[in-house]
């Protein structure tokens, strides 16, 4: 059991490795994104937005990991 927890622990922080990557490119990118794609700058912020609520996804996703693997140490 231990390893099944410990395989869906792994699998939980790549996920949430991948999701920090992808947020912190999405917030460099976003200016970039809005003059070649001709958009207002409103739609700027919406896409630091949406970087914004990836990194806190990740930060619950992080303290969850830890938690989990705190509880199954005993």
């Amino acid at each position: 059991m231990a390893q099944d927890l410990e395989q869906t622990l792994v699998r939980k922080g790549r996920i949430t490795g991948s999701v920090i990557a992808a947020s912190g490119v999405l917030a460099i990118l976003a200016p970039w994104l809005v003059q070649v794609l001709r958009l207002e700058p409103r739609f700027e912020m919406l896409f630091y937005f949406f970087s914004l609520a990836g990194f806190v996804w990740a930060f619950v996703n992080i303290y969850q990991i830890w938690r989990a693997r705190r509880d199954n140490q005993g």
